[in-house]
C-alpha cells in the first residue's frame, strides 16, 4: 500500500539571544488532541505550497511574523499519529530570524518563550522528546527519523543523522 500521509510543516522559532524558543501552549480548545501540550508551530501544507512557503504561512498566521532566517533540521515521519490514525510526514526546522512582534497568544493558547534549558520540564508530545534535541544539537547536520504511534504513544524511534 503507498504511504500517503499528511504533510506537514513544524518551526521551532529561537528568540534573538539564542537561549530561547516560542511555543503555544495548546490549552485554548478543550477537544483539540494538542490539548495541554507545547508544541512548536506550524500545520499542513495547503495544495501548491512548498514547504518553505506553507511554513511561512502558518508563522505568519500562528505568531504574526515573517521568517526571515530558516533552516530545514529534519523530517519527522509519525505513522499512525493523526486523531484517526493517519499517517503524518513533518519537515522540521529552525527560524533564526524574523520580523515582526509576536503576540501573546493565538487561537490555540499562549504563545511563550521557553529557554532552551527547560525544554525537557514541559509537557509535550512523548515522542517530541526523540527527535527536539537533535533539532538544537548543531553538530547535526540534518535528522530523518520515524517515529510510529499506536494509541497516541510513539512504539518506536529510528533516526538517520546526516553530517
Amino acid at each position: 500500500m503507498p504511504f500517503t500521509p499528511v504533510i506537514g510543516v513544524l518551526a521551532y522559532i529561537l528568540s534573538p539571544s539564542r537561549d530561547e524558543v516560542l511555543l503555544v501552549h495548546r490549552i485554548a480548545r478543550p477537544g483539540d488532541a494538542h490539548f495541554g501540550k507545547y508544541n512548536g508551530l506550524g500545520g499542513k501544507l495547503e495544495p501548491g505550497e512548498d514547504v518553505v512557503s506553507g511554513l511561512r504561512r502558518e508563522l505568519r498566521e500562528e505568531a504574526s511574523i515573517e521568517a526571515t532566517g530558516v533552516r530545514l533540521r529534519g523530517t519527522v515521519s509519525w505513522p499512525g499519529f493523526g486523531a484517526g490514525g493517519e499517517d503524518w510526514l513533518g519537515f522540521v526546522f529552525v527560524v533564526d530570524a524574523f520580523s515582526g512582534v509576536v503576540p501573546d497568544r493565538n487561537e490555540e493558547g499562549p504563545l511563550t518563550w521557553v529557554p532552551l534549558a527547560r525544554l525537557a520540564d514541559l509537557p509535550m508530545w512523548e515522542g517530541d522528546r526523540h527527535f527536539l534535541p537533535l533539532v538544537f544539537d548543531d553538530a547535526v547536520g540534518q535528522f530523518h527519523g520515524v517515529l510510529p504511534y499506536e494509541d497516541g504513544r510513539p512504539v518506536s524511534w529510528d533516526v538517520t543523522i546526516l553530517p
